[in-house]
């Protein structure tokens, strides 16, 4: 089990596209009103206007020509629990989600618009209507939650994570690799379409940076992120987002072959209730836009990697997201880690915290869904939703050089930045437009050169990202950098090191 312990750190404005205009659902009702002023990510808006159905072919049961169509060939919608039990689907996309509850709470066009989602709060209303006094003095059925069910969440916010650059994995590992102590960074990409589960969504990861951190063999502590908002404009600036967090919690197995010892198992966990509400916390900082919830915004898009051994005994990715349920409850103050890693405690009711009865369903050895009792405490897995990742076939990275930079906050295993590193990084770049685009693209090598040194000015800034954005300009904006004062100051130094 990983032990996490963190400091406060500001989240920035998440930079999002433009809200999608009001369009068909699945095919199956039209939708006349949305909160259309909500900036959703453009993935969301591309995947407002695709209906997700599931093309079926002709079988011997269909009657009719090729032409036609019938009951048993016409496409389903991405939601059809026939088919998800057919093909062992444990959770629909998000936006097929959306699809089946437009379905059912709009009917159709001319009727009054409601909107599909809304917020879960377990929270006890201190403001009740009702004139009396608030609570721990008063309740009434208007201010009280009512009864929490839990059972797993059926849907996924992210279905799929997927790593653009195996490189970004193996020198993160390498950390472990050198210390032997475990290592977190936040992952830095952008969301995509994932064509292999109907309206799905993947985070592409470009890169994951190194937080302040105190590492330890069994856990880590961390630090206050001063960097955090520098390091945040670079990225948004580059047309990057924080889409998760990646940690290692990895033991050699001490065999000498390499193999590391599996921890996590269907007979352990696979997150420890430290690990979940830790998740949760940064799924808050993160909020997913959406213009299909009266709130304008609904759970997250934020993932968690776990960096661990398998049953194999080699080190292997699992990703997580915390439901939607999670994150209600630990805004309610309502549940706590356990001393027992794949249970959730709940807390006890207090003058400030109102506790509901909180019960889960499951399965018995009968086949069976019954109802249990959630106090004092329930398993993990009620309130974690697993994703896939992979790496892509063909790989089109966002940072192209292969070239190895110190990366940040690795001052405790020797590897640091300075001008030396500097000077190594670049050399032959003075008079090489096409080497330099190259080199410039990495995003520890950038961010050390706009903050670390105090020599280049904001024109450079904005000389860099455009080298590293621009796709068939990066080499015109690589002359123009060659040419500026600022970069001729530093290779000046450079050359006199």
């Amino acid at each position: 089990m990983l032990n996490l312990s963190y400091s406060k750190v500001d989240a920035p404005t998440v930079p999002a596209g433009s809200a999608a205009s009001n369009s068909a659902v699945s095919g199956t009702v039209a939708i006349t009103s949305t909160k259309t002023e909500v900036k959703q990510l453009a993935i969301d808006d591309k995947l407002d206007k695709e209906d997700g159905l599931i093309p079926r072919k002709k079988t011997n049961l269909c009657k009719h020509t090729q032409k036609g169509m019938c009951e048993y060939c016409s496409p389903l919608p991405p939601w059809d629990k026939g088919y998800q039990q057919e093909h062992n689907i444990k959770h629909i996309s998000f936006h097929a989600r959306i699809g089946e509850l437009n379905a059912l709470t709009n009917k159709g066009e001319g009727s009054s618009y409601i909107p599909p989602l809304s917020e879960t709060s377990f929270k006890i209303n201190k403001k009740c209507p009702s004139g009396h006094d608030p609570w721990p003095k008063g309740i009434c059925s208007k201010c009280q939650p009512s009864a929490i069910t839990l059972q797993r969440q059926n849907f996924r916010m992210v279905d799929h994570v997927e790593f653009q650059d195996s490189e970004v994995i193996n020198n993160f590992i390498n950390a472990w690799r050198l210390s032997g102590s475990q290592r977190i960074g936040l992952m830095f990409g952008s969301y995509d379409n994932y064509d292999k589960v109907p309206l799905g969504i993947k985070a592409k990861v470009e890169a994951i940076f190194e937080l302040p951190q105190l590492d330890n063999e069994d856990g880590l502590i961390l630090q206050n992120w001063e960097d955090g908002n520098k390091v945040m404009e670079l990225t948004e600036r580059l047309g990057l987002i924080p889409v998760g967090i990646i940690y290692t919690d990895l033991s050699d197995a001490g065999k000498g072959d390499g193999s590391v010892i599996c921890k996590r198992h269907k007979d352990s966990f696979f997150m420890s209730s430290l690990e979940l509400i830790f998740s949760v916390k940064w799924q808050l900082k993160y909020p997913n836009i959406c213009k299909w919830c009266d709130s304008g915004k609904f759970s997250s898009k934020f993932v968690t990697c776990i960096i661990s051994g398998n049953t194999s005994g080699e080190i292997d990715i699992e990703a997580y997201q915390a439901s939607e349920s999670a994150e209600a409850l630990v805004k309610a103050d309502l549940i706590s880690p356990s001393t027992h890693p794949n249970q959730v405690y709940i807390n006890e009711q207090t003058d400030e915290r109102y506790v509901p009865e909180i019960f889960y369903q499951m399965i018995n050895e009968y086949g069976l869904q019954v109802k249990n009792n959630a106090k004092p405490s329930f398993p993990v897995e009620y309130l974690l939703v697993s994703l896939t990742h992979g790496f892509p076939e063909k790989s089109d990275s966002f940072f192209k050089s292969t070239e190895p930079f110190p990366i940040e906050n690795r001052g405790y295993i020797g590897e640091s930045a300075d001008m030396n590193s500097v000077k190594k990084y670049f050399a032959n770049c003075s008079s090489n437009a096409e080497l330099l685009c190259n080199r410039l693209s990495n995003l520890h090598a950038v961010y050390f050169l706009l903050n670390g040194l105090d020599i280049l000015g904001k024109e450079d800034y904005d000389r860099i990202v455009d080298v590293v954005s621009s796709k068939g300009e990066s080499l015109v904006s690589a002359y123009r950098l060659m040419e500026s004062p600022g970069w001729l100051t530093l290779q000046t130094i450079l050359a006199n090191i």
